[in-house]
């Protein structure tokens, strides 16, 4: 096999040459595969005490034994109430004591006189003014008042303003009929018949007493 082996270089044995170059070539390839890479793509260290955290867990295991050493303690007082009367009853015969109660209530009877003195007082006082001399003075000055004034009082006063209502047929019947009864006499300027009716509700023939005047 040597004798088919052509190396790059001459050389004076070529089995010698075949085994160097081999050999280099054997090295070359154990340092490629022992080099390491520049960038480290290999997955990061895993640490047990950060996955498994004992001493949550012992915290926990310390937590759920006080709950469980106080369940068992008030099992075991429950089942002593439950088959005995245990040292207390359910009857609370005590009474609220307080220290100031007769202070307490000699202040609101102090304060109860006081306002009844106070309301029989208001209701003894008589009025400083009098009402009925107040009346007799108002009738003298609308009496001098009536006295001096040139027109009746009163009529200075803005009249309501009067609307339109409606009216029943039964009224339009009885208003017709008026009419129809009504004696005609004729007037010295003209043949205009003059109907005079009974006094009526109507608003409208009522006279006003600026109308007389």
């Amino acid at each position: 096999m040597h004798r088919a082996y052509q190396p790059i270089l001459p050389c004076g044995n070529k089995y010698l040459q075949q085994r160097w170059d081999k050999a280099t070539y054997e090295e070359h390839r154990r340092k490629i595969q022992m080099a390491k890479p520049m960038v480290d793509t290999s997955p990061p260290a895993t640490y047990g005490h950060l996955h498994l955290k004992l001493g949550k867990l012992k915290l926990e295991r310390d937590r759920l034994s006080i709950i469980e050493r106080d369940n068992r303690l008030l099992l075991e007082k429950m089942s002593y109430i439950m088959k005995t009367q245990g040292r207390i009853d359910n009857r609370n015969d005590y009474k609220i004591k307080s220290l100031n109660r007769e202070k307490r209530k000699q202040e609101l009877l102090r304060v109860s006189q006081e306002n009844f003195a106070i309301l029989e007082r208001i209701t003894k006082c008589k009025p400083q003014y009098n009402v009925q001399m107040w009346n007799e003075d108002w009738q003298k000055t609308e009496k001098y008042m009536n006295s001096i004034a040139r027109y009746p009082r009163g009529l200075g006063k803005p009249q309501e303003q009067k609307f339109k209502k409606k009216t029943p047929k039964r009224d339009r019947q009885k208003c017709k009929h008026l009419k129809d009864e009504c004696p005609t006499e004729k007037t010295e300027e003209g043949d205009e018949p003059i109907c005079q009716t009974k006094n009526t509700n109507n608003e409208h023939h009522k006279e006003t007493p600026v109308e007389n005047i």
